[in-house]
């Protein structure tokens, strides 16, 4: 793995700090009930959205993902006030509080959005690919996805259409080893997803999804064959999520013995570890981090807290037609 200069490391540890805060803080709220209706949290997964955001040019390329989507749009750049203002239901959410914990948007950032139904961003991912790749202006689109959406005819239609128009995507299977209660490998007839890209001409790579860098490095070489060539890609990153699949899942399905030895592969840990021992971190440095964004996450929390909840009229605002 090359070297990285100091800065770049410390937005990347910043990212996934903000993130694993991010998400803590909307559990309290969520206990406190503050925060209703789903929550699906990403710790543990922080990695892979900061490593692949950090590979692309949000001037032109876009980011899709599903109903997981807190830590992609933070990864984009979105302010983490409108978003948790989103989870709180306010108007001043990023969404206009109608869409909640699994509609993030900002397409300011070209961040199009989480997605409520399984692998339905799939299809719209390759349609974004289609006008870039139409308008020829360089742009490529990242969508990712759970190993749940993995076996939905949506995955496989768009990996075809993909390969037949030579778009300009990157398929990201976050396989965090358990769709809802399930192992992925009880209802997959092959352990290995990245062999599917396979099945439609598409280059297909298992990358560690615990290592930022890893994920960095797979998504610049992958983008960087999207922008000359229109090759799509297909990379299962391999993570592990240390909260239940949403808020209400009880988890009996494992055991803290697993959660607890995954941990172990803490992402936030593993850059902290190589940049101390590359001399790019120190003690203090790390917790003066920690609390900036813990500051700015309780900030967060604050502005959801005090804005104002929707007014009645706006139900009928935001539809296609009246």
């Amino acid at each position: 793995m090359k070297k990285y200069d100091k800065a770049f490391l410390h937005k990347l540890l910043y990212e996934m700090m903000l993130i694993r805060h991010f998400e803590e803080k909307a559990g309290q709220m969520y206990g406190l009930r503050k925060i209703g209706g789903f929550l699906h949290l990403y710790n543990g997964q922080e990695a892979i959205a900061v490593g692949a955001v950090a590979a692309l040019d949000l001037s032109r390329d876009y980011v899709l993902t599903g109903y997981r989507d807190h830590g992609h749009a933070l990864a984009c750049g979105t302010d983490p006030k409108p978003l948790m203002a989103e989870l709180y239901g306010k108007i001043t959410g990023c969404s206009r509080g109608k869409g909640g914990s699994m509609h993030f948007f900002d397409a300011e950032k070209h961040f199009l959005g989480g997605n409520g139904i399984v692998a339905a961003q799939i299809p719209i991912a390759t349609g974004v690919a289609l006008a870039q790749s139409y308008r020829s202006d360089g742009g490529v689109t990242v969508c990712f996805f759970g190993d749940g959406a993995i076996h939905q005819g949506a995955f496989h239609e768009s990996l075809n259409l993909a390969k037949i128009w030579n778009l300009p995507v990157i398929y990201v299977c976050e396989n965090n080893q358990w769709g809802m209660g399930t192992n992925f490998r009880r209802v997959s007839a092959v352990d290995d997803f990245s062999l599917m890209g396979n099945a439609y001409g598409i280059p297909g790579r298992q990358v560690d999804g615990m290592d930022v860098l890893a994920v960095y490095e797979e998504i610049s070489r992958a983008a960087e064959d999207a922008r000359k060539s229109g090759l799509p890609t297909f990379l299962e990153a391999k993570t592990y999520r240390y909260k239940g699949h949403s808020m209400s899942d009880p988890q009996k399905y494992r055991t803290k013995d697993e959660i607890e030895e995954y941990k172990k592969q803490d992402p936030i840990l593993i850059l902290q570890d190589r940049m101390e021992k590359g001399g790019q971190l120190t003690e203090k440095e790390f917790h003066d981090l920690e609390a900036r964004v813990k500051a700015q996450v309780d900030e967060a929390a604050d502005f959801a807290e005090t804005s104002e909840e929707p007014a009645i009229h706006t139900l009928y605002e935001d539809v296609l037609a009246d």
